[in-house]
């Protein structure tokens, strides 16, 4: 009864998400309650959303203060040169935006931490896509798979979470999946570059005439540099009124109050003259995080009230600015609160561990030579609705016993199972996920219905060149 009430929950939630019959946050609480009271928890459910809750607060605190010091870096012009730098190199030729986007997001996930990635890559090229037009899910879609597919580096986690429970050296585990994850990176970057050229086509349906073959923007001011717009049309050098003006307005960027404010170059919030301590503010922030010698939401804490204070001495300047940035933070922070029912649910009724029996006991034993490739299959679907935590800790160690009664060894098994990550952190179970979609102002299921099957497919060549390489092996 818990194995067919847990998967049934996990599919509910998920179609009501995608049909947008429910916001997530929503989702998240009242299909978990659900669930639980018919699996028997009654009053108990309260005790076991609470104690879920209680690990949540610091990854809570963590996202809110890391949203207001990067929207606040956003107001005050810091990364408006890395907007223009973009847009100089890249044109406004959607394809190269969204190859750009991916490989951004991949250099910056190299550091090993999602949250981090995602900010920084929102912060630098969710701009250009708003100057462009171009759709913010797009974006999602890439840094999510950028960023899942480099989550098997040995110090993203989850390669040191299988190591650790199988007792195996983290590089006998990393090193023999380069290839896989050399070839998930090319198909990141497939998915990329087809992506592109699908808002590229999508645009210049919209508005031929503005985003004609050739065109670009001036170095990220907004007016035309160039242009092969056939005669009769706006002339160039109209400037990004015109251009604004003329094209759909693809995403409502007004009550974006991350977004909106890097499409005005004659901004208030604009501090020029601080622009040097902010940069230098921000890479102190980047080095602590990564030296990971004080606990990140405390950093960000620091981060931001320095930030406020430098550049709006005025009291009544920072509570506006903590009001502006008030939207995001209630969307990612509730989330993550919410986030914190459907775990509760899935571990206090005993769910997550009666699925994963039962996915153990349903095995035939003449798949038995194949235990290392079910895993990575298994890996995927398992790693979406449980912790990793969970996955290696508690049902790797069960899978890998199996799999050695067939001459498997347990490097392999673990090498297998860090191929579903691409999937696993789309999950909403990820605070780092629900960070990026809240910036970008994408809704959940939207970002969902893009990137489910794109990760799928990338775990699957993950595991499949782990199979052709030998690095996971087959009794």
């Amino acid at each position: 009864m818990l194995v067919l009430l847990g998967f049934a929950m996990i599919a509910v939630f998920m179609v009501l998400i995608m049909t947008k019959k429910l916001t997530p946050v929503l989702a998240l609480i009242i299909v978990p309650t659900v669930f639980g009271l018919f699996a028997g928890a009654g009053l108990g459910i309260g005790p076991m959303v609470m104690d879920s809750m209680k690990s949540m607060t610091s990854t809570a605190a963590l996202l809110m203060f890391a949203i207001i010091y990067f929207g606040l870096m956003i107001d005050v012009g810091l990364f408006d040169p890395l907007v223009r730098f973009i847009l100089r190199k890249l044109g406004n030729d959607p394809a190269k935006v969204v190859l750009g986007t991916a490989i951004l997001a991949a250099a910056v996930s190299l550091d090993g931490d999602g949250s981090t990635t995602f900010i920084l890559t929102t912060a630098a090229m969710l701009p250009v896509y708003l100057r462009l037009k171009m759709s913010p899910v797009v974006l999602t879609c890439v840094a999510g798979l950028a960023n899942g597919t480099m989550n098997i580096l040995p110090w993203g986690g989850p390669t040191a979470r299988a190591a650790t429970a199988l007792k195996l050296d983290v590089n006998d585990v990393f090193v023999p999946m380069i290839p896989s994850l050399i070839a998930g990176l090319v198909v990141v970057f497939v998915f990329s570059w087809l992506l592109g050229l699908q808002e590229r086509n999508r645009l210049r349906a919209v508005a031929p005439e503005i985003w004609a073959e050739g065109a670009e923007f001036d170095g990220g001011t907004g007016g035309r540099s160039k242009s092969t717009r056939p005669s009769g049309g706006t002339p160039a050098g109209s400037g990004s009124v015109a251009v604004l003006e003329r094209t759909e307005v693809l995403v409502d960027d007004r009550d974006s109050a991350m977004a909106d404010t890097a499409l005005d170059p004659n901004r208030a919030t604009l501090r020029p003259k601080l622009f040097w301590f902010n940069l230098g503010l921000t890479v102190a922030v980047m080095v602590t995080l990564i030296a990971n010698i004080i606990p990140l939401p405390f950093v960000f804490m620091v981060g931001a009230a320095i930030a406020l204070l430098v550049n709006f001495p005025n009291v009544k300047d920072q509570g506006a600015q903590l009001i502006a940035h008030a939207p995001s933070i209630v969307a990612v922070v509730s989330m993550v609160m919410a986030a914190a029912v459907l775990t509760g649910v899935l571990n206090g009724t005993g769910m997550v561990k009666a699925m994963s029996e039962w996915l153990v006991a349903i095995i035939p034993s003449d798949m038995g030579p194949f235990m290392a490739v079910i895993t990575g299959v298994l890996s995927i679907p398992m790693t979406f609705f449980m912790s990793n935590d969970a996955f290696y800790f508690g049902v790797l160690p069960v899978l890998s016993e199996t799999a050695g009664h067939y001459g498997i060894s347990a490097v392999d098994m673990a090498r297998a199972s860090i191929t579903g990550q691409p999937f696993h952190l789309q999950s909403p179970l990820v605070p780092a996920i629900l960070l990026l979609v809240s910036l970008a102002k994408v809704d959940l299921g939207d970002h969902h219905k893009k990137v489910l099957w794109r990760t799928a497919v990338i775990s699957l060549v993950m595991l499949g060149v782990g199979v052709l390489t030998g690095a996971i092996g087959i009794g």
